[in-house]
């Protein structure tokens, strides 16, 4: 593990801290707050991921030392324009309804933080507050659509807890397999190569929700620095 000055480790502990006060208040935010309350449950927890996830981005690249000026974090859209060898299979009338507004026949595709180095976009990460294979197939759907264009990115998923199954939350062994079923859909997208990281230990059991005080999951110092040093590691390719 990479050694991180004072300042850094103080950032860490500022959001575990961050993140136990959130979650053991979710749930009475979520009761006493206007609209449904599963609505409010993952709106809160969604953002946590994003907002720690941002922060661990951002502490990556100051333990390198890069200037923040070089660095921009966003969520924009990119066009994905209709593939050409799709209009020569269709029918001509409908060819030519496309091609009459080309311009405007796109898609447009984003994931949760999307780092730009000196405007360039380096790495994509999605942030869930769980996952399971069903919502890992969208994933792996918006990657391939941005390696469509962003060949070179490196791809992540940061997740606060896992249900794809597998050993993906178990973190008492120094190797992770991972899930077979996740396996299967990733072996599908072969120009994606998923980073998948779990933050808190032991898989999601939607009968023990961590905002319940009873089964909450306390965030670890040591997995957090394992999130900060993956990506560290990655970003060093862009330091100059």
């Amino acid at each position: 593990m990479i050694i991180y000055s004072h300042n850094i480790d103080s950032r860490i502990n500022v959001l575990v801290r961050q993140y136990e006060k959130t979650v053991l208040r979710v749930d009475e935010q979520a009761i006493s707050g206007e609209g449904s309350y599963g609505g409010i449950l993952r709106s809160v927890k969604g953002k946590l991921q994003e907002d720690m996830t941002e922060e661990i981005i951002k502490i990556a690249w100051a333990s390198l030392g890069g200037n923040s000026s070089r660095m921009e974090i966003n969520k924009k859209r990119h066009k994905i324009y209709i593939k050409e060898e799709y209009l020569q299979k269709i029918d001509q009338a409908t060819k030519r309804h496309i091609e009459l507004s080309s311009d405007n026949c796109y898609y447009g595709v984003s994931v949760d933080k999307q780092i730009y180095i000196d405007n360039n976009l380096v790495i994509g990460i999605e942030c869930k507050s769980y996952t399971e294979n069903a919502m890992l197939k969208r994933v792996l759907v918006d990657f391939d659509l941005i390696k469509s264009i962003y060949p070179e990115i490196s791809c992540y998923l940061f997740q606060l807890e896992s249900q794809l199954g597998g050993d993906y939350s178990d973190f008492g062994q120094n190797t992770s397999f991972g899930s077979k079923k996740s396996h299967v859909l990733m072996s599908y997208f072969p120009r994606v190569k998923l980073n998948i990281f779990t933050f808190l230990s032991g898989e999601r059991r939607v009968d023990r929700p961590i905002h319940k005080s009873g089964f909450f999951k306390p965030l670890e110092v040591n997995q957090v620095l394992k999130a900060v040093d993956l990506l560290t590691m990655d970003l060093q390719r862009h330091i100059k």
